[in-house]
């Protein structure tokens, strides 16, 4: 478990707040976080990434990120889970490479039965920012503005997770009141 490394936060009368878990998926680091949400607020209840050695093959990696993962669900206990979606890749291997990252996810998240949505890079942005084509530092700036934290969280896997989470909760409120009329 040293590959895990994370900060967390207390969250009071977390029982009945929502938990979400943010994955942004990866071979070598895995961004991820969970995020409560009660009553209008949205806290974080932990954040980090998950970094596997180039020295495994790849299957090996994509079994200990699984299980770090499963192990982050067992503890956090999430009912819903935001998965960061390939969107565009110019390099067709990274694609293939985070394409069974995002498999090995999603299957964990099935097996342990979190609800599941996922969310391009573009919806992410646009949630956190108003703007699809938003600079990576602007959503860092985001999350450190929404979650009210003195720095922004590094490294960028674990702010891009957070930021799908953010973008989940916000889409989430959206679609409840297209609900309601």
């Amino acid at each position: 478990m040293k590959k895990i490394h994370n900060t967390k936060y207390k969250i009071h009368n977390a029982t009945r707040a929502l938990r979400v878990i943010g994955i942004d998926p990866g071979t070598a680091t895995t961004g991820w976080a969970v995020i409560g949400e009660k009553a209008g607020k949205v806290t974080p209840l932990a954040y980090g990434h998950i970094s596997t050695s180039p020295k495994k093959t790849t299957a090996q990696r994509l079994k200990e990120t699984a299980d770090d993962i499963e192990e982050i669900i067992l503890k956090y206990k999430p009912q819903e889970a935001a998965v960061e979606d390939i969107f565009f890749f110019k390099n067709v291997k990274t694609a293939v490479k985070v394409s069974q990252s995002r498999g090995a996810m999603l299957l964990t998240l099935e097996k342990l039965k979190v609800s599941i949505f996922e969310y391009t890079p573009l919806q992410i942005k646009q949630a956190l920012t108003g703007y699809g084509r938003a600079e990576k530092k602007q959503i860092q700036l985001m999350v450190k503005s929404i979650l009210k934290l003195k720095t922004i969280p590094r490294p960028d896997d674990a702010a891009d997770a957070i930021a799908a989470a953010i973008c989940h909760i916000n889409s989430r409120k959206i679609n409840n009141l297209k609900d309601i009329s």
